[in-house]
């Protein structure tokens, strides 16, 4: 008895859990005006804002001067580029100090700290900044020229104290987990960054976000020890009421890349889910006003185990509902879940299609077979990755783990068919 109630309660639960998670990925496409909300507003033409873009950069000398070069193309007349190297990364510090020489608008600043990352990087570098607003670039960022004039109008259209934009890996075409990677960020950035907007409370993304120089000095910048400094800024400023607009448009988003090996995928995500269960455990959220924003906050940082959970239990649950003598009841509850993952995998096909309508990218029939047989190994991937960030947080292990880039985005991925609409 206790047996069939405990394998009911869980299907149930993890049913809910995936329900809720499919309703918050689909935000955007509930109805047209939603989907047209979610867009930046054309800019008026006028300048009244500076900003200072930092670009913390390790090791990072095979990707540093396209981005730099980039972010330099921009229309925006005021602006500074304030490029964080460390002391002991020749390589890139001399990538760096080349663009400078070349260019005015580019400063070097070098970070001291024996153990770096990077907030301790960007929290070098943010008495230096000159800028109204500070933003915030990776070195492998391929930027769009006129991102900084969207921003700007939206800062003085809104009257906003943070400005998220747009993140979109890009090359989808590298390999099975890649594609799944690029349609996370999709469904992330186009839809449910908006709702968190929405209801006040929001995990910032790690970069192309903008905030009032002011407000991000009156915050004392970024937790240094922190693993996710971006979702804790964003928490930070959700909880004393600080205003945030998440704006997408698929001409203006910052285009990456993904990590270029499981390894370094399932090491990403484990930083990511530790940097969450950090936040959870500072406990900043419980300062948010609402009932709703708390429950929404207590779920978002809660992923990771939510998700370590999941891993070992789904298969556990399935085996026991098929060996074990459970009523017929029971037995269907366990299979609740599939039919919400039937559900979401029929939503992903259509947003892949979407993805590559609006990237004008050749989406074959190849990469929706790859979309639906990884699926279940993406899973298992995420699952492990929650499980490894729980031991290391355990463990008291925070060493950062940094993410390799190659430029995989910055070659041409294959063109749209000139027969389908772009």
């Amino acid at each position: 008895m206790l047996t069939s109630v405990f394998i009911a309660a869980v299907s149930l639960a993890l049913f809910w859990m995936a329900a809720f998670t499919l309703w918050w990925q689909m935000h955007a496409w509930r109805t047209p005006e939603v989907l047209a909300s979610t867009r930046f507003g054309r800019p008026d033409g006028g300048e009244h804002l500076s900003f200072s873009l930092l670009l913390p950069a390790r090791h990072e000398q095979a990707v540093l001067d396209h981005t730099i070069q980039r972010l330099l193309e921009s229309t925006h007349t005021d602006f500074e580029i304030i490029v964080i190297v460390g002391h002991d990364d020749p390589e890139t510090t001399a990538v760096a100090e080349r663009a400078a020489a070349r260019d005015q608008r580019v400063r070097v600043v070098v970070d001291t700290h024996e153990k770096k990352n990077k907030p301790k990087a960007m929290n070098t570098a943010l008495p230096h900044c000159r800028g109204d607003v500070v933003g915030v670039f990776d070195a492998e960022d391929q930027v769009h020229p006129e991102l900084l004039a969207h921003v700007d109008h939206a800062f003085r259209t809104t009257h906003a104290d943070v400005v998220q934009g747009g993140v979109q890996l890009i090359n989808f075409h590298s390999s099975w987990y890649s594609l799944r990677n690029c349609l996370e960020y999709f469904f992330w950035f186009r839809s449910r960054l908006h709702l968190h907007a929405q209801k006040g409370f929001i995990p910032l993304g790690g970069n192309t976000v903008f905030v009032r120089t002011d407000v991000l000095r009156d915050a004392d910048g970024w937790d240094p020890n922190c693993l996710a400094e971006d979702c804790d800024l964003g928490v930070r400023l959700s909880s004393v009421g600080k205003k945030v607009v998440v704006a997408y448009d698929s001409d203006m988003v910052t285009r990456e890349e993904t990590p270029g090996s499981l390894m370094s995928l399932l090491k990403q995500r484990t930083r990511w889910n530790q940097g969450f269960l950090q936040v959870y455990r500072k406990k900043d959220w419980c300062r948010l006003p609402g009932f709703g924003q708390r429950l929404l906050a207590r779920y978002t940082l809660m992923t990771p185990f939510l998700q370590a959970f999941s891993g070992v239990i789904i298969p556990l649950n399935a085996a026991v509902a098929l060996f074990l003598d459970v009523p017929v009841g029971v037995a269907f509850l366990t299979f609740l879940p599939l039919v919400t993952a039937a559900v979401t995998f029929v939503f992903e096909v259509v947003g892949l299609y979407d993805f590559g309508k609006q990237y004008g990218l050749k989406v074959r029939m190849v990469h929706y077979v790859k979309l639906i047989v990884g699926g279940p190994f993406y899973q298992v991937l995420l699952a492990g990755a929650a499980i490894r960030a729980v031991w290391r947080e355990q463990r008291g292990r925070n060493d950062w783990e940094l993410t390799t880039h190659v430029g995989a985005h910055l070659t041409a991925a294959e063109p749209l068919r000139e027969d389908v609409p772009a």
